[in-house]
């Protein structure tokens, strides 16, 4: 059993550990925890069996800690991550990974030279439906791709407060980006490949005093593919992907409803099972570790979300085509 300490124990860590702790299986159990706020998370770790350690320097020095997961702020993660790794500790990273490409570059390969495994949290890769979207492009169900959409947008920057740091455009330069878009482009390297250069138009249109509420970007895939994307931070919620073919199409609405078009026949959509996609990664994390499947998001596909985020930023800032590097 994998031991591990949740730094950051604020809604999204609670989560994390929310989804593992106590079931069998999971292959990893949370022993301790550090977080800014200790009183506000002490009477919910002692629930959790959890320690509440001083900080993340306490939880590297734990002995029972074999791995870390870290639900903190995004500046924060690249030190973190590298911190850990030095240390001799697997982490599990929620995103953005970074919010540079020459950090995510430098905490890759500190885990790289300390021998530990290195997870990236974006829990929609676990999705069936997402499965069965790569297998329809990867089979040729849907001829040649052509043009790739996605959205993911939701009312959370309603609630963002001065002071917050999600409403710190530092850690939030594009609105919805760090919190949701940053996913739904991770889902279209997944689905599609890489970024070869992006558009972006970024405003606050409803919110005043946080951070933009409308981020859209154009952009294209290095095979050819053109992309269509945009997250809101001031919406009801909404999540779709889907990738258009010379044969067919796939829009998969919200995550368990798949609808599928061919040239010869009309819509069909199926519903998959609901899973606990936060389950999945945590344990996809755990067999990693105790040297199963390798986690099924390579770190170069990470670097390159980390990249297409920067590209973002200064697509927005400077009003033309950036390419992503």
């Amino acid at each position: 059993m994998l031991g591990c300490a949740i730094v950051g124990m604020g809604a999204w860590g609670r989560k994390l550990v929310d989804s593992v702790q106590g079931r069998n299986g999971a292959g990893l159990r949370f022993v301790a925890g550090a977080t800014r706020s200790p009183d506000k998370a002490r009477e919910w770790a002692a629930r959790q069996g959890i320690e509440v350690l001083p900080d993340l320097d306490a939880a590297l020095a734990d002995p029972r800690v074999q791995a870390v997961a870290l639900a903190t702020p995004h500046a924060q993660h690249a030190g973190q991550v590298i911190a850990a790794a030095r240390a001799g500790k697997h982490v599990f990273v929620e995103k953005p990974f970074t919010l540079s490409r020459a950090d995510a570059e430098a905490a890759v390969d500190a885990c790289r030279r300390a021998g530990v495994v290195l997870a990236l949290g974006h829990n929609r890769r676990f999705l069936p439906a997402v499965a069965e979207m790569k297998r329809l492009l990867d089979t040729g169900a849907l001829g040649t791709l052509l043009h790739v959409e996605g959205q993911f947008s939701g009312p959370g920057g309603f609630a963002y407060k001065p002071g917050f740091w999600r409403a710190d455009r530092a850690e939030s330069p594009l609105g919805g980006m760090g919190g949701m878009g940053i996913h739904m482009v991770d889902m279209i390297i997944h689905l599609a490949g890489r970024f070869r250069d992006v558009r972006v138009v970024s405003q606050a249109a409803v919110l005043e005093g946080t951070i933009d509420d409308t981020t859209a970007m154009l952009a294209t895939l290095e095979s050819g593919p053109t992309v269509g994307f945009a997250t809101l931070a001031a919406a009801p919620r909404f999540w779709r992907v889907a990738l258009f073919g010379s044969g067919g199409w796939a829009a998969l609405h919200g995550h368990e409803h798949l609808t599928v078009a061919t040239l010869e026949g009309e819509p069909a959509t199926r519903a998959f099972e609901p899973v606990d996609i936060e389950r999945a990664e945590l344990e996809a994390f755990a067999a990693a570790v105790a040297g199963g499947p390798a986690y099924p998001l390579p770190v170069e596909e990470a670097i390159h979300g980390v990249a297409v985020f920067e590209a973002m930023i200064w697509a927005a800032s400077s009003r033309s085509v950036c390419r992503v590097r």
